[in-house]
């Protein structure tokens, strides 16, 4: 939903498709897999170890600001196995884990989400000791 090019990890692209590819077999959530799909397939494949810091990966410690009310929260994109709303992280396969891969810090998006679409902006990204990931 955004023209801009996304950086995604090799490793990263490889357990994505996969678990598109599971979810598309079991028929779960055929648009937002559809949304998932469009960016992996316009995304710039990098390595693990090329990747820039300031990047959006798989386990990235992402602040997000609302651009419309200023509201910052802080989230981790994982796996959907590793999901926990209520402790911040949340599933790539979410609409809002879609819209942060593969985006840098400062950059602006908008995006789809369950209440409409939203304006967000990337504030800050960490990667924790194991990102980008290199399994």
């Amino acid at each position: 939903m955004n023209p801009r090019t996304i950086v995604v990890t090799e490793p990263d692209l490889k357990r994505l498709l996969s678990l598109v590819r599971r979810a598309n077999d079991s028929g779960q959530d055929k648009e937002h897999l559809q949304d998932l799909e469009e960016e992996l397939a316009r995304a710039t494949v990098v390595d693990a170890d090329e990747v820039p810091g300031e990047v959006v990966t798989m386990h990235s410690e992402v602040h997000v600001e609302d651009v419309e009310t200023g509201e910052t929260r802080v989230y981790t994109l994982t796996f959907p196995h590793e999901a926990d709303v209520t402790s911040g992280r949340i599933s790539v396969l979410a609409p809002l884990g879609t819209a942060l891969l593969g985006y840098r810090e400062n950059d602006e998006l908008e995006w789809r989400m369950p209440g409409g679409v939203r304006r967000l902006r990337i504030r800050k990204v960490l990667h924790g000791s194991a990102q980008p990931a290199t399994a």
